[in-house]
């Protein structure tokens, strides 16, 4: 378990971390959502003691961090973290010796890991030679070349194509099965549905929402409403007890408010014209997002 306690860190008259606490499993994928200056990036360079809080702690296994912890700790920064005019391989072999590792074993690594992520034939290739997506995985196989127990990584999926997104949600969903740590930060959250299994989402230094994709994706019922010769979905403005999250081609998607009885919505449309599709749905992620920031 990796443990978030209590965390406050400034920056002049700016509160980046106001009393950040939450857990990250091991042996799961776990989403970090916030929306820009929400203290992500400062809550995971707090792992590493790269940035250093006033108040609060972050503790792996029950205890902080020391030193030789975060040799079996990988991370990946938002912002290029490579020596731009080194051979790939040269500077995953050179990182993989801050680690402890032999040359030989990080060289035998840094192939396994640029094959892994489909850049195998780009190892005698200098760094700054390569696209931004590609240097994006350069930068996930020397977080990985260790075999850390615990991933943090800050917007990896930035700048990748579709062949290399699948490669990295494949690698990281890997390395949860395998018990790691797997901590990530994403703008993506179509992708950080599909991919976690649990997500913390931070708003202003603070945790606002956290648990479960499955359980905050169905905490209240969702209904996808159509009646016949309403593209605009006006019988579901202003609805009592419902609230109109977005209107498809006639197709309209409410939330249900409280306890709220679906048959009620159903008799609405019904007075309203021929009902063509009703049917329950859950929440998107997206709209958990929003609300969360939002309050």
């Amino acid at each position: 378990m990796l443990d978030f306690d209590d965390l406050y860190c400034r920056y002049g008259d700016v509160v980046a971390l106001d009393g950040l606490t939450f857990s990250v499993p091991a042996g799961q994928v776990f989403g970090f959502l916030g929306p820009n200056g929400a203290g992500k990036t400062t809550a995971m360079r707090a792992v590493f003691g790269i940035a250093q809080p006033e108040r609060g702690e972050v503790r792996w296994r029950g205890r902080k961090i020391d030193p030789d912890d975060l040799v079996r700790f990988g991370y990946m920064p938002e912002e290029r973290g490579l020596y731009p005019s080194m051979r790939v391989l040269d500077e995953l072999v050179y990182l993989g010796r801050l680690h402890g590792m032999t040359s030989q074993a990080a060289a035998a690594g840094a192939r396994h890991w640029l094959e892994v992520l489909n850049l195998g034939d780009r190892a005698d290739s200098q760094v700054d030679s390569l696209s931004l997506g590609n240097q994006q995985r350069v930068q996930l196989a020397a977080a990985l070349l260790h075999d850390p127990e615990v991933l943090i990584l800050d917007e990896p999926f930035s700048g990748l194509d579709p062949i290399g997104m699948d490669a990295m949600a494949g690698v990281l969903r890997q390395r949860a099965a395998e018990g790691a740590i797997v901590l990530f930060s994403s703008h993506q959250l179509d992708l950080v549905e599909h991919l976690c299994e649990s997500v913390a989402i931070v708003n202003r230094g603070r945790v606002v929402r956290s648990g479960r994709v499955d359980d905050l994706t169905t905490s209240s019922q969702m209904l996808l409403v159509e009646v016949k010769g309403d593209p605009d979905g006006s019988w579901a403005q202003n609805l009592p007890g419902a609230r109109l999250m977005s209107v498809d081609a006639g197709r309209v998607r409410l939330a249900l408010e409280g306890g709220t009885d679906p048959q009620t919505v159903l008799d609405a449309a019904r007075a309203a014209g021929a009902v063509t599709h009703f049917a329950f749905d859950r929440r998107k992620l997206s709209e958990v997002f929003v609300e969360a920031v939002a309050a």
